[in-house]
Formats: C-alpha cells, sequence, structure tokens
C-alpha cells in the first residue's frame, strides 16, 4: 500500500498545533495517546509547531491498520514515526518521547538522522530489566512475566495495579485515573504486545550511536525509570544532558508540566 500524507494523517490521528519554525514532534508512551501531553501544549504551541499522534493501535488511531507482527517489536513503532516524517515533509525535527517513546525516537532518528535535530527524553530507559552485575533495570523478568499474565487474566486489573505505580504515590486521584482508563482503553492484544515490546527488550546498543544532542529530564523519584538509569545513559549517549527534576512519578509531563515545559524551553533556546 502507497503511504499518502492523508493515509498516514488519518491512520495516526496526527493533529499539528501553533505555528513556530521549530517542529516537535510529540511520541506518547505505552498504553498511552496523544491526550497525555495536553498539560503541555498550552505553553509549547505558542512558540513551536506540535505534531502529535497515536501509534498505530493507541488512541484514536486506526484500528485497522494494526498488525502484531509489525509492532512486536519496537521497530515497527519507530516506523510510525519515520513515516509520519516522510509524508509530511518534516525536518529538523526534535523528537520528544515519553518512556518507550525514547528508544522508539532513538530507533528513528538512527533510520533516518537528517530529518532530526535533537531528542528530549521524558523518563527514558533502555531497558527495564535487571541484568546483573552491571545494569539495574528495576524489574525481574519474573515479575513482568506476572504482569502479561494479568492483562491475560484481567484487562481491568492490571490498568489499576499499573496506573498508581507509573504515576508515583503524591500523583492526584484524577491523573491515575487518566492513565488507568488509557490503559483500559486500549485494545487487550494491542496491550499485551506492546507491553511485551517495552518490557523485555534491551536496547541499550543504541546509546552510543545516538548522533543528536539529547535532553534527558529523569525524575528524582520514579518507579519504573530511576535515576541511575539517567545516568547510565548520560554516560552512554555521547552528546546528552541529564536534568534530575525534584519530582515523584514516571508521567512528569503530566503531574509537573510547567517543570517539564521550562525545561524543554530552556534547552530549545540554547539550541537554537
Amino acid at each position: 500500500m502507497i503511504l499518502t500524507k492523508e493515509k498516514v494523517i488519518a491512520r495516526n490521528n496526527i493533529e499539528i498545533l501553533g505555528s513556530g519554525s521549530t517542529t516537535l514532534l510529540m511520541a506518547h508512551g505505552f498504553g498511552c495517546n496523544q491526550t497525555m501531553w495536553y498539560r503541555l501544549t498550552p505553553e509549547l504551541q505558542s512558540r513551536y509547531t506540535l505534531v502529535l499522534f497515536d501509534y498505530v493501535g493507541s488512541g484514536q488511531s486506526q484500528l485497522s491498520a494494526y498488525s502484531e507482527a509489525r509492532y512486536s517489536s519496537l521497530e515497527g513503532y519507530a516506523a510510525d514515526i519515520n513515516e509520519i516524517c516522510t509524508t509530511l515533509d518534516l525536518t529538523q525535527v526534535h523528537l520528544v518521547g515519553h518512556s518507550v517513546s525514547c528508544t522508539i525516537g532513538m530507533l528513528a532518528a538512527n533510520n533516518d538522522p537528517e530529518r532530526f535535530a535533537s531528542q528530549i527524553m521524558v523518563c527514558p530507559s533502555p531497558c527495564f530489566l535487571n541484568l546483573p552485575p552491571d545494569y539495574h533495570g528495576g524489574f525481574e523478568r519474573s515479575d513482568l512475566e506476572e504482569l502479561v499474565e494479568l492483562m491475560d487474566r484481567n484487562h481491568m486489573g492490571w490498568a489499576s495495579y499499573l496506573a498508581p505505580l507509573v504515576m508515583g504515590s503524591t500523583s492526584p486521584d484524577l491523573m491515575v485515573g487518566e492513565l488507568s482508563d488509557s490503559f483500559c482503553s486500549t485494545d487487550p492484544l494491542v496491550a499485551k504486545t506492546f507491553a511485551k515490546a517495552t518490557f523485555f527488550s534491551d536496547y541499550r546498543h543504541l546509546l552510543p550511536k545516538n548522533q543528536h544532542p539529547t535532553l534527558l529530564l529523569q525524575s528524582q523519584v520514579d518507579a519504573l525509570a530511576s535515576v541511575s538509569i539517567g545516568h547510565y545513559m548520560q554516560a552512554h549517549i555521547p552528546k546528552s544532558t541529564l536534568h534530575v527534576l525534584p519530582t515523584e512519578g514516571h508521567c512528569i509531563h503530566m503531574t509537573h508540566p510547567e517543570l517539564v515545559s521550562q525545561e524543554m524551553i530552556t534547552w530549545l533556546n540554547r539550541l537554537a
């Protein structure tokens, strides 16, 4: 199938906000969709052009375009980003990724480095597994296998378990509910396939290959991506800057949008 601009816009539910000369492509995390950025967009769209989208299988994307074979690895999601950039003819893109989309963004940028200017990684992790003795990703394989089994047994239950862990203990119930609802609204097959691609992968080998200036925004307390992971990534990504923020939780773009947007604006001003 030939991918036209119109087909990709519909497939990925693309929305373009603002009209600035600098383009930010906003890539959401596992179980989420583009609405998770809405607390950041008012401040950013007054300065930049924002390209928001849903991965195929997420949000309001076209579920009919979903392929379990394609999206059984993060490379399939990276292909979404590359196709969005190509069909919309985006250049000098600053890729803003949350969580697993930081890794997906590295894959996409590695595929087509000339289209990208920098990467902004919000609570990134290249691997969520503990791989002793050199790397502590935060989870034992058995724990993640139990999560996937829970997704099989109780689609609502896994969302209720994971959402508070992701958001952090100090997050308002409203935000925990928003994330849980997003998890629950994802098709069970899509959610399970994306979860396995996210939590059982190891992309640490990509870090030294990253060619672009990279801002790492890590939360001081994060059950999914600890500060030590931020330091690990800074040590292995050549042009990286790490800022550990005085926050709790894995979704700081939702819980602390003013702080995250200011960090992004300051970073982009320095690159200009």
